[in-house]
């Protein structure tokens, strides 16, 4: 009953910003770990950015410095903001939350269905 609902994508010219969200139902949010992950054609799916229960943040090197993940608990959503978009920033990206559907379950993994970036040149 898990399910990731991921929003915000489209066509942008480099340079340009866009905000990925992603909000989740049917599992306990606020302790879950929540990331983006992002495939381009020919390449593996590779970690993007991570933020977890607590609010600690991780990012592949190649977006440091211009994205940023947050989340709002209330909402029940995370965030991704892409700054100074570059035409290898265009991918499909997925939410991802790690976390439990009641205090008692197992932690397992979850994904949205993927949303489609595209910076051109």
């Amino acid at each position: 009953q898990v399910q990731l609902v991921e929003s915000g994508g489209g066509l942008v010219q480099a340079g340009g910003s866009l905000r990925l969200s992603c909000t989740a139902s049917g599992i306990i949010f606020s302790p879950a770990a929540m990331g983006w992950y992002r495939q381009a054609p020919g390449k593996q799916r590779e970690l993007v950015a991570r933020i977890t229960g607590g609010g600690r943040t991780n990012y592949v090197d190649s977006v440091k410095d211009r994205f940023t993940i947050s989340r709002d608990n209330a909402k029940n959503t995370v965030y991704l903001q892409m700054n100074s978009l570059r035409p290898e920033d265009t991918a499909v990206y997925y939410c991802n939350a790690a976390g439990r559907v009641t205090v008692v379950s197992p932690q397992r993994e979850y994904w949205g269905q993927g949303i489609q970036v595209t910076v051109s040149s």
